[in-house]
């Protein structure tokens, strides 16, 4: 099998399916490099940004990966791989680092400003693979993190430079080629290493050594092109495969031998790898060039299918361009098969598609089949369903994107594009990527700019992932316009979804009056059991009104009556666990602790099913606020901890809703009273390190003692020192009594990021004051400079 470029992700697990932080495992042994692994590691030592170069196939993203795993000592803040190459336009990029880093998207800043915040204090390094094709963004990217990120390092796989001050480069040569001996490990080492896997008994000999040099030096030590050439031995002795080889070359060249330059070298291989496959391999491998990142049988056998290519053929042609090489097969932790191309053999199968005048008519299969999972997931979203096809969606996340890029910019209908994206909507929040979602009906609606009902909706649900990054403001006039072209058409449902929305932004500004208005027009225009989602979430947010509101034992109705809704479908967790967290909060107010634990443990396990972090910062919140109003201020400190640490990783605690925080202040004024602030800090830090699935373990059982954190993962006190540079700007500028809308105006940067500062600056260091910054800034200025 062919190891290539290619790599990493969290439920822990993110939507690709590795744990975050979690390198790939090679699958075939690792032949010579000694001279480039220590190459790079010296470098790495010497400078923050290196980057690797060489054409494709020459094993680039092999020598990365083997250097970085046993450098994992000098980065204590984790070794992160982040995969480039599917990635389908650069404002994507900064959310694809979020990701591998297994930061959930879920603040309304520009998502680089939270990275290069998130990474400003932290010790790490990044992987960035494959960047050719995203050369300009890495650049910038790179450039902004070494500036303003000091302990972050960056190791680059690129066919080119970035050209970026203080980048170092590594150009990465083929495997030498030379008569080795037994122990050799170099091109020839490699071929007996993979001949053997082809041929089981091949041994490098006397009387196959010639042959085996000649074949190497003629693919100029290119591992890829001997690997692939390799694979023919299955069906043409050493021999013949020499001389046929060498036959194309001389044709190629002229019979100059040195005629064809090195670059071109795998090129040819891979065409001569073409040729040898029958008619229908080759036309399979052409459409399978469409998919971006892996794919599934079903998925192949659905787009691929077709003219010359029988449907009920599709699977033995791929087991012959797995047999070939050309095809890898993945296997997943779920035990599911997928499979995928390596880039250079997908770019020459995609320039061949293109040549048949087939591309078209394949990737429009393509965007049709992942429209059908998209809408099939939103219609079952509240049913048995959803966690199955929530899991199986989220490997097709490269594939969705392909399939948006392409209806967005060559769709003739810009309704449909709209509605592609209002019916992913479900996954974007279910996934908790609330940003890339706005992203892509942002891209849509400006496709889009007449009143149509499908715009009406795009900006209502726009909107609300707008929400729930914190950006209240900024939703209200996308939904202003969705409720404008409601009323000129005249549609209930779309009167609906602007009103529900209008509902939430005016609660979370704690804006009551508007609340009130809006709830009556929900009332209006609500018919149950249309669309159950919305029902759903409609409930979560009319039971928090009346949480917030001081009718708690209304909203503990609201949700009962739901749940009892859900009752027909008992394995949903997504809208059951929003409201058993609701629910958890009215039983709160209620000061019905005991059945608040209990809702907020069911909801947290819930949330943990599906990977939703912020979900689970929620359920962490309500149960430290119950565990301090009980008296056990150990277990509220740490578990406060916990969610400060999710909430830094998420963006904006408890999504910016002034609404929330009375109860986590008043939690936190206990907890100090209680413990008072030295053992609080200690059971806060205690929480926030450790890990996230043994803060869950604990927090489900109700245990009182914090998780256990290694010795060597200690880490310091929360204080000012623990906040990064512009943070610590922002808490001198408290200190000073400024507001936040003068901290924005002194610092030059929005009210809202301002707000998200201040609110970081809390959750991270577990007060719940703006005095009490003012009071650690003063105790951190007495230390530096003591009278």
């Amino acid at each position: 099998m062919l190891t290539g470029e290619a790599g990493g992700v969290e439920m822990t697990f993110s939507v690709h399916g590795r744990r975050v932080g979690e390198l790939p495992a090679e699958v075939t042994g690792f032949v010579g490099r000694r001279a480039e692994l220590a190459s790079v590691e010296r470098l790495l030592t010497q400078a923050r940004l290196v980057t690797l170069t060489g054409p494709g196939g020459v094993g680039k993203t092999r020598i990365a990966l083997r250097t970085v795993a046993g450098m994992r000592e000098r980065y204590p803040d984790g070794v992160y791989l982040v995969e480039l190459s599917a990635l389908p336009e650069p404002e994507l990029l900064p959310r694809a680092v979020c990701a591998s880093l297994g930061i959930v998207d879920q603040t309304a800043r520009p998502p680089l400003d939270f990275l290069t915040e998130y990474l400003a204090d932290r010790t790490a390094l990044l992987v960035l693979d494959t960047c050719e094709h995203l050369v300009d963004a890495c650049a910038m990217l790179a450039d902004l993190l070494l500036r303003d990120a000091p302990g972050i390092g960056i190791l680059a796989t690129s066919r080119q430079p970035l050209d970026v001050p203080g980048e170092h480069t590594l150009v990465i040569p083929p495997l030498p080629v030379q008569d080795e001996g037994p122990d050799g490990v170099g091109a020839v080492a490699l071929f007996a290493q993979r001949a053997a896997a082809v041929l089981p008994g091949f041994t490098l000999s006397d009387a196959n050594r010639a042959d085996v040099l000649a074949l190497c030096r003629r693919l100029d030590g290119i591992p890829l092109a001997i690997e692939l050439a390799t694979v023919r031995l299955r069906a043409i002795p050493l021999d013949q495969l020499v001389a046929r080889l060498e036959d194309r070359f001389r044709l190629l060249t002229g019979g100059r031998r040195t005629a064809l330059p090195r670059h071109q070298t795998l090129r040819t291989t891979i065409g001569w790898s073409h040729e040898l496959c029958t008619a229908e391999e080759r036309l399979l491998w052409a459409r399978l060039s469409v998919f971006a990142g892996s794919f599934d049988l079903t998925a192949v056998e659905r787009i691929c299918a077709g003219g010359e290519l029988g449907g009920g053929t599709v699977l033995e042609h791929l087991i012959g361009l797995v047999d070939k090489s050309v095809v890898l097969r993945v296997d997943t932790d779920d035990a599911r098969t997928r499979y995928r191309l390596l880039d250079t053999i997908r770019e020459y199968g995609g320039e061949w598609l293109e040549q048949s005048g087939g591309g078209p008519e394949v990737r429009q299969r393509h965007l049709d089949h992942y429209r059908v999972l998209a809408a099939e997931f939103r219609a079952r979203f509240a049913t048995d369903a959803q966690l199955p096809l929530f899991r199986a969606l989220c490997p097709e996340l490269e594939n969705l994107r392909a399939a948006l890029r392409f209806m967005i910019e060559t769709s003739g209908d810009s309704d449909q594009a709209l509605s592609f994206c209002t019916d992913l909507w479900v996954f974007w929040i279910c996934s908790g990527m609330h940003a890339e979602g706005r992203h892509w009906i942002d891209l849509a609606l400006a496709e889009q700019p007449e009143p149509t009902a499908a715009r009406s909706l795009a900006l209502s649900l726009g909107a609300e992932l707008s929400l729930f990054v914190g950006d209240h403001d900024g939703a209200l006039p996308g939904l202003q316009e969705a409720l404008a072209i409601a009323e000129r058409l005249d549609d209930d449902r779309l009167r609906l979804h602007a009103h529900h929305f209008l509902t939430l932004a005016a609660g979370w500004r704690g804006d009551y009056e508007q609340v009130e208005v809006h709830t009556q027009k929900v009332f209006e225009y609500v018919r149950p059991g249309e669309d159950p989602v919305s029902d759903g979430l409609m409930m979560a947010h009319w039971a928090l009104k009346y949480v917030t509101t001081g009718r708690a034992d209304k909203g503990v109705e609201v949700c009962d009556a739901y749940l009892a809704v859900l009752a027909a479908a008992p394995e949903e967790c997504w809208l059951r666990g929003f409201l058993l967290l609701v629910k958890a909060q009215a039983r709160f107010a209620l000061g019905q602790y005991r059945e608040a634990s209990l809702s907020a443990r069911q909801s947290l396990r819930l949330r943990t099913e599906l990977g939703d972090r912020t979900g689970q910062a929620y359920a962490l919140e309500v149960l430290a606020w119950v565990a301090a109003a009980e008296g056990r201020h150990r277990r509220a400190a740490w578990l406060l901890g916990a969610a400060a640490a999710l909430w830094e990783r998420s963006g904006l605690p408890l999504s910016g809703a002034v609404e929330l925080h009375g109860p986590h202040d008043t939690a936190v004024r206990q907890i100090i009273a209680a413990l008072g602030e030295r053992v609080r800090e200690e059971c806060h830090r205690q929480g926030a390190a450790g890990e996230l699935d043994q803060v869950v373990a604990l927090a489900w059982s109700d245990a009182d003692s914090p998780p256990a954190v290694p010795q060597g993962e200690q880490r310091p006190v929360p204080g000012p020192d623990a906040l990064t540079r512009r943070e610590r700007e922002v808490a001198a500028l408290v200190a000073e009594g400024l507001s936040n809308r003068q901290v924005a105006e002194r610092l030059v940067i929005s009210k809202r990021t301002a707000d998200a500062h201040v609110e970081h600056i809390l959750a991270k260091l577990g007060f719940s004051s703006r005095t009490e910054i003012a009071a650690a800034v003063a105790r951190s200025r007495t230390v530096e400079d003591p009278v």
